[in-house]
């Protein structure tokens, strides 16, 4: 078991991740990050041929038989260069669910030979019909600006090249920080948070954190990575919509009191239970977060894959989805991380299939 080494804040791990670029099929630019923050945790970390970035955490028992796999997304919606107009404006398409009506007047970087700074424009309202004035501005009519002629810009920019909205990771009031793709970013903090707790404590079962690809366009990795481990158990972590003003209270979960805990059709009822008992026991605080169908999150790949994987969804509460000013409190990321600790760390080969049972 590797133990100590160098631990980066949480936080400051999240920051980096946030203000990285990982477009969903272009995730490599996150990849030393995230291995060299893992390493001196884990005993052994590969990369599959999709991209997922596996971490094993061996169990404290030599002859552990117990695969338990923790999957959350590194990737990140964005937008792809799709044409460079004769003007040099670069006309682009949404990579996974951008909405439109977000991104127009946005800073973004065109991921290029180099990183190019560009800006999202539109038609001013001045010059638009009276039909045009109340109606969303489609992403067609959006054009990107770098400020290069088109000589320049064809040297540099090539039709499918990356692009993400530029947004600096800040930190709010309290606990409370905001940035860029902490969809789910914020996933991955918590594996990394919970896999220094699991450095304090036994647990029989190996762990396998995996920070998947793709998922904003299909859950692609988490079907390879899952079908690759064949877990005993597999737990997504993704982030749950935080409740604001204008939005149903049945249909979110309140920032600041804890993870959601996933029940519907995707969870498996006896490891939901499990995990419910150890909140209670620690005193963690946590939600239910009730999801009838399909997850929309790793955990319904994880739960198709092979014969069918038992299957547990933490969601971390995170206000304005899909923006680049999502938010979430650290506070809940610490206590989603201290929740699946003691999880892990409570399942033996003993209690492993009275568990499983339905």
């Amino acid at each position: 078991m590797i133990k100590g080494g160098y631990k980066l804040d949480t936080k400051e791990f999240l920051k980096k991740l946030s203000n990285g670029s990982s477009v969903s099929g272009f995730e490599h630019g996150l990849s030393d990050l995230i291995t060299s923050s893992f390493k001196d945790h884990t005993d052994q970390i590969t990369t599959d041929k999709p991209g997922n970035i596996i971490m094993l955490k061996k169990g404290t028992e030599d002859d552990s038989s117990i695969k338990i796999m923790i999957a959350a997304h590194m990737d990140e919606i964005g937008l792809m260069v799709k044409h460079i107009e004769d003007n040099g404006f670069i006309r682009f398409t949404n990579v996974g669910g951008i909405d439109p009506r977000t991104i127009v007047g946005q800073e973004v970087v065109v991921h290029g030979k180099e990183d190019l700074f560009g800006v999202i424009g539109s038609k001013p309202p001045h010059l638009q019909e009276p039909t045009e004035i109340d109606k969303a501005i489609k992403m067609e009519d959006m054009i990107i600006d770098l400020g290069y002629p088109k000589e320049k810009v064809l040297e540099l920019v090539s039709i499918g090249d990356p692009i993400t909205i530029k947004r600096d990771f800040k930190s709010l009031q309290g606990s409370r920080v905001m940035g860029k793709s902490l969809d789910d970013k914020a996933g991955i903090a918590v594996m990394y948070e919970a896999m220094l707790e699991l450095s304090n404590l036994k647990h029989e079962a190996d762990v396998y954190f995996v920070a998947t690809v793709q998922e904003e366009v299909g859950t692609r990795g988490a079907f390879t990575s899952t079908y690759s481990i064949n877990p005993d158990i597999g737990i997504a972590i993704d982030v749950g919509f935080g409740s604001t003003p204008e939005l149903p209270k049945g249909a979110t979960i309140d920032m600041g009191k804890g993870p959601g805990i996933t029940i519907g059709g995707n969870i498996h009822p006896g490891l939901r239970d499990q995990l419910i008992e150890i909140a209670k026991q620690y005193n963690i605080p946590y939600q239910l977060e009730v999801t009838p169908g399909p997850t929309g999150t790793d955990g319904r790949a994880m739960q198709i894959t092979r014969e069918g994987i038992p299957t547990l969804c933490l969601s971390v509460p995170l206000r304005y989805m899909h923006t680049s000013v999502e938010i979430i409190d650290m506070e809940d990321v610490k206590n989603t991380a201290k929740l699946l600790a003691f999880f892990i760390s409570s399942i033996t080969r003993e209690n492993l299939e009275g568990l499983l049972c339905y």
